[in-house]
């Protein structure tokens, strides 16, 4: 049996346009009687996907179940590194499966059980695996098409490459487009690693950050702290906290801020193994920066901002309150946020921050 040609064209398109591959999954699906299909990457921080209709429905209903550990099925799977699609009589004893808490807690009781998939390891580092889905009363997914399967990975595989190579290119071009206007900036993987930083943010190596193995750091201890935090929220998609962080000045160095700008996108969050862009911004003595740009930096409220310019010019809690018409302790209360959002616990570091026109 062989797979369509018009089917073999539409991967080739999603390769080239990442948010048509819902659409080509489900003809993929379709023409293996399946009732939808998925394509996970599988990475440090978990599983992301991309899917047809009605695998996302299943897939959200399993992450609400909040047991993950269930599904035994695809690391079972990867592991034994068949170059093909193989199903569940490939992984599982027939008493197995019956037992097997994922098809009897899970997929059976929402009329699923059978499936065919295939784990594809591309350039990067990351696993691709994808899943086809057959409803529990159509029977297992048949040899003939597992081996039509077979004849298109080798056309997914390509796909799947190449849309992670464009998403990766993306994100590479834009370091390049920032350090044009004077930007040092990078593209940080899921485990923090470097994957790609232009010159200007090259030339900070070893002063400003350290390119370790395990992870890009900022040479300091505290600003590394709050980076390091800020990327696991970003990973987490969690709020709050610290998302531009100081960095202090060092000898012939102006003090810097670091913004960690999260990558997102429906396919790219599958195909693109970065997940954070840095930049490093240089502050240069001078007038405190405009208050807007406070506001768009460090996610300050107006009141926030208006408090924090003031004191750079140097205005005491006092004036600050007398000009607002309002108590010391609601000024305090303000300034408190703001040193939460910059990530500075005194005045007077919070001033030294401050006290420059920031050039972009």
């Amino acid at each position: 049996m062989e797979p369509p040609p018009p089917l073999v064209d539409e991967i080739y398109e999603a390769g080239s346009v990442p948010d048509l591959w819902p659409r080509a999954l489900d003809r993929l699906a379709a023409a293996v009687d399946g009732a939808g299909a998925a394509l996970f990457a599988v990475r440090a921080d978990g599983l992301r996907s991309v899917a047809t209709p009605v695998m996302v429905d299943l897939l959200q209903e399993f992450e609400a179940m909040g047991r993950p550990e269930l599904n035994r099925r695809t690391p079972l799977a990867v592991s034994l590194r068949h170059p093909g699609f193989i199903t569940e009589a490939d992984v599982f004893t027939e008493a197995e499966l019956e037992a097997d808490p994922f098809y009897a807690e899970f997929l059976r009781p929402r009329g699923f059980g059978w499936c065919a998939g295939s784990a594809i390891f591309v350039p990067g580092g990351d696993t691709i695996v994808i899943s086809v889905e057959k409803r529990l009363n159509l029977g297992p997914v048949s040899r003939e098409h597992v081996a039509m399967l077979d004849r298109l990975r080798p056309h997914l595989a390509r796909a799947a490459a190449f849309s992670a190579r464009l998403a990766l290119d993306r994100v590479r071009s834009a370091t390049e487009a920032l350090g044009l206007i004077g930007l040092p900036a990078a593209v940080l993987g899921d485990r923090q690693q470097l994957l790609s930083a232009n010159a200007l943010f090259e030339d900070l190596i070893p002063d400003v950050v350290r390119n370790r193995r395990q992870r890009l750091m900022l040479s300091d201890p505290g600003a590394d702290a709050l980076l390091a935090d800020a990327f696991a929220r970003s990973l987490a998609r969690a709020g709050g906290g610290v998302q531009s962080i100081p960095i202090a000045a060092h000898e012939a160095r102006p003090a810097m801020v670091a913004h960690l700008l999260p990558v997102r996108g429906v396919a790219n969050d599958v195909f693109s193994a970065a997940s954070g862009l840095l930049m490093l911004t240089p502050v240069v003595p001078g007038k405190g920066p405009p208050r807007q740009l406070l506001e768009g930096l460090f996610d300050l409220s107006p009141a926030e901002a208006r408090v924090a310019g003031w004191l750079a010019d140097g205005a005491s809690v006092q004036q600050m309150a007398s000009r607002q018409g309002v108590s010391p302790e609601t000024i305090r209360g303000q300034l408190k946020a703001v040193f939460a959002k910059t990530g500075t616990s005194r005045q007077a570091d919070l001033v030294r921050l401050l006290a420059g026109p920031w050039h972009f």
